[in-house]
């Protein structure tokens, strides 16, 4: 007699219809994969009559999809809704407390209720899974929780927002201003009609913090870690790193050593030659630096109906196969407490850009400052403008500590001298 789990999908965009295809026409082969049958018992969303690409069965359709955290017959929630706040975690939430096994794609509810949300799954013996919340079908988390367990994760970075990556490879390879590449992305369906989240670093950020909490056992920490977007790098700063031998990339970056982390995302200058300054368009690719397995790389689409359903599905075949597992590899007891840091005390090189009035001593005063701070320059080059009354003075420095260079920037921003707020983007060996 064949088995079979009854699911509920809530949430039907471009990431929920597809899902509900893929799974209403592949019953039969995840049923010889797993030895048991999905059955879709109800679907939900706002609704009803939007128009969609497809019909709903009216018997399949649940009106009040809070409902499916109640109904005894439902064992898996499939939950596409979005959003950190509202119906997503009202019946995220109720449905781990009543022992439905929970399947999202939604990462800014497991950045935030994540640690809460895996203690109850663990609490009630269910599965809470979220592939495909980080980088759409790069199974990164899997990696982590399977492919990896014998390994001591160091270091986890990478490209983890399709949206901000395609921006910046259109303004280095079109030779586009941001607004223009911003415009072009959203043309093409890369970007939404509110990218935010995707040029400021949140969405990056979210991701951010749930690998590192894999990574490292640790609980997810929302407090301490830098957060900078793409929004003021222009095709100046693009020309720039191209001639300094450099391609500019946003970056997550996590770190751990001496039992404290490091969280951060901010745009970067890589060298040219790098893996990670070649990864171009919205591909995304996560690096994870460990012990005995060494550097291994996951590289792939990182957005879109086809790659998230990809995640999905492979969480959704793990909870068929009876696999009940922690959320975050290890048993929420003994997950660690560390001290997350600010990257104060971290050291840097860095790029900075300091548009001038071009007059005698302003280079002279510049490099005082500099020293002043301990921040030493490795490079400079002083480019005039074409009617030469200003400059733009690119300054690469030695390693120096962040908090000092954070005063270069705010002494030299209030310079009478300086044309507009001087821009500093780090350098990363990576």
């Amino acid at each position: 007699m064949k088995k079979k789990m009854n699911i509920a999908i809530v949430g039907l965009g471009n990431i929920g219809s597809y899902f509900f295809n893929y799974l209403k026409n592949n019953k039969n082969a995840l049923f010889s994969k797993t030895n048991t049958t999905p059955n879709i018992l109800y679907i939900s969303a706002k609704s009803l009559n939007k128009k969609r690409k497809f019909k709903i069965p009216k018997k399949l359709w649940l009106k009040n999809f809070f409902l499916a955290a109640k109904i005894k017959e439902v064992d898996i929630i499939v939950e596409l809704i979005g959003g950190a706040e509202g119906a997503a975690k009202k019946l995220v939430f109720e449905a781990l407390k009543n022992k439905k096994h929970v399947i999202t794609a939604n990462k800014a509810l497991v950045a935030k209720y994540g640690d809460q949300l895996a203690k109850i799954a663990e609490k009630n013996k269910v599965n809470f899974e979220f592939e495909a919340a980080v980088c759409g079908g790069i199974p990164i988390i899997r990696s982590i929780k399977e492919g990896l367990i014998a390994n001591n994760i160091g270091k986890i970075y990478g490209i983890l927002n399709g949206t901000s990556n395609y921006i910046l490879s259109s303004m280095d390879k079109d030779n586009l201003e941001y607004k223009e590449a911003l415009l072009k992305a959203q043309k093409l369906g890369y970007a939404e009609t509110n990218p935010s989240s995707d040029l400021n670093g949140d969405d990056v950020a979210s991701k951010l913090k749930i690998l590192a909490a894999l990574s490292f056992n640790s609980f997810i920490n929302n407090k301490s870690i830098l957060i900078e977007g793409i929004k003021n790098i222009d095709r100046t700063d693009i020309h720039n790193a191209n001639q300094l031998g450099y391609k500019i990339k946003l970056v997550g970056i996590a770190e751990s050593n001496n039992n404290k982390i490091i969280q951060r995302v901010h745009p970067s200058l890589i060298k040219e030659k790098s893996y990670i300054a070649k990864i171009n368009g919205v591909l995304n690719a996560v690096i994870a630096e460990s012990k005995p397995a060494g550097q291994t790389v996951l590289q792939g689409e990182g957005a879109g109906p086809g790659p998230t359903t990809s995640s999905l599905i492979s969480d959704l075949c793990s909870v068929l196969r009876g696999n009940i597992k922690f959320p975050f590899v290890i048993s929420d007891k003994k997950r660690k407490i560390y001290s997350f840091e600010n990257i104060n005390n971290k050291k840097f090189s860095v790029y900075l850009r300091i548009d001038v009035k071009d007059k005698h001593g302003i280079l002279s005063d510049i490099t005082k400052v500099m020293a002043k701070n301990k921040v030493s320059i490795k490079r400079l080059i002083q480019n005039p403008t074409a009617n030469k009354k200003n400059a733009s003075i690119i300054i690469i420095t030695h390693q120096a500590k962040s908090s000092s260079l954070a005063r270069v920037l705010y002494i030299l921003k209030n310079k009478k001298y300086v044309l507009s707020s001087p821009k500093l983007i780090r350098i990363e060996d990576i």
